[in-house]
């Protein structure tokens, strides 16, 4: 394999363009995995496995190198906005056997507890709200009043979760830099991939904002439509992503954290 560009860093890893023996054009990403390489690979095939949304082959993967089949990019249309919100709900749909998955998990570069819940409410207070609120408070990033108040509305959210669903396979940190917009498709990379709420991939989707959101959406809808209140249900589903965000970048996310948690509990 000769490595053709640097394309920079993203966390603890280089990422690059490389050419393999053969030819094929390839994206490598390497550095210490500390078994993210695993789990991102593990979660790409298991996306993939339904065959219903596209995700970059995984060629190779290691303790330190993630080998991926190249996507060539291309704007963001509202054709392929409409499709992917068809293709969107067709991947949740597809389900999983249990609220979590049978691999170790990880976001960004933070390790994450995959271990399978009861229900959805308690998979998502335990594996993926407080132990990032937890690691932010023990960092200094979070005050004992912020922690309190987000513990608050973890306590409430099993009554405002709306109705019980079974598990979705979903891509777990589905916000607008983990999607690739193609020649009239969105190709889907860096999941951290479970069974869990399906809202929680439409809610991250519009935590940072997409291209065409409102037409993913609504092809989305029509394919599989929602419960009722599942916009108020949005901040509930962004505690998560936030927290991990508070853990990465600090002081920067704190008042849209403790503003979720707020939100939560007025529901």
């Amino acid at each position: 394999m000769k490595i053709t560009r640097d394309l920079g860093e993203s966390h603890a890893w280089s990422l690059h363009e490389a050419m393999l023996d053969g030819g094929r054009r390839v994206f490598v990403k390497k550095g210490t995995g500390s078994g993210s390489f695993a789990s991102e690979a593990a979660g790409l095939r298991w996306l993939a496995d339904p065959g219903v949304v596209a995700v970059p082959e995984v060629i190779s993967v290691s303790s330190d190198t993630l080998i991926l089949e190249w996507v060539d990019t291309g704007p963001a249309t509202a054709a392929a906005a409409e499709r992917f919100g068809r293709e969107l709900a067709a991947l949740h749909a597809a389900g999983a056997p249990a609220f979590g998955a049978p691999w170790p998990g990880t976001i960004a570069r933070l390790p994450m507890e995959n271990i399978a819940a009861p229900d959805w409410p308690s998979f998502y207070v335990t594996r993926r709200v407080l132990p990032f609120v937890r690691l932010a408070r023990d960092d200094g990033r979070l005050s004992a009043v912020d922690v309190e108040l987000i513990e608050d509305a973890c306590a409430y959210l099993p009554e405002v979760a709306g109705p019980a669903e079974p598990p979705s396979r979903i891509h777990g940190d589905l916000w607008n830099g983990n999607l690739l917009w193609t020649d009239g498709q969105v190709v889907l990379i860096d999941p951290a991939a479970h069974g869990g709420h399906r809202e929680t991939d439409l809610a991250m989707l519009a935590l940072f904002g997409a291209p065409h959101l409102s037409t993913i959406l609504g092809a989305y809808r029509e394919a599989a439509p929602l419960s009722d209140g599942w916009r108020e249900r949005v901040p509930l589903h962004q505690l998560h992503p936030l927290a991990v965000h508070v853990c990465l970048y600090g002081e920067a996310y704190r008042g849209s954290l403790t503003t979720a948690a707020a939100q939560v509990l007025a529901l």
